[in-house]
């Protein structure tokens, strides 16, 4: 970026002492990050719940717009590192649970959408990073309830 041009997208890190950082917009919410993980999420954690909740936006959109909204969605991720510095992650698995009456096929194909064409964390990890998903589909009736 050109000195001197302001950034249209822009986050703001501070130290807080220790190994506490916090950051986000100028104006907006702040996540603190913790490189213990005991104040917060440590950095590679805060980056993984982001991928999970990226995608989970994305499949929860694409859902709504084929009317077949999800009425419940968690996402579990599974990494691992590799084992010197930079400890970088090597492969990363999601699972989605996923309440809906939705088909198989079109949730399978909404997570497909978001971690390959939507979801900007997901493009962002480096290409060598394995990616890989698992989807178990709790049905939820036409009227959206799900029996809670």
């Amino acid at each position: 970026m050109p000195e001197g041009v302001p950034s249209p997208h822009a986050i703001e890190v501070v130290w807080e002492g220790e190994r506490r950082y916090r950051g986000g917009r100028e104006g907006g919410a702040t996540l603190l990050l913790d490189g213990d993980g005991g104040a917060g999420p440590s950095p590679v954690d805060g980056l993984l719940v982001s991928l999970a909740a990226c995608s989970a936006i994305d499949v929860v959109e694409i859902l709504e717009k084929r009317r077949t909204p999800a009425t419940d969605l968690s996402v579990q991720v599974e990494f691992s590192r590799a084992p010197s510095p930079p400890r970088r992650l090597t492969d990363v698995r999601l699972r989605f649970r996923v309440h809906t009456a939705s088909e198989r096929q079109h949730v399978e194909r909404a997570i497909e959408l978001s971690l390959e064409k939507y979801c900007s964390v997901s493009s962002s990890l480096a290409p060598d990073v394995r990616t890989s998903w698992e989807v178990e589909i709790e049905a939820a009736s036409e009227n959206g309830s799900d029996g809670r």
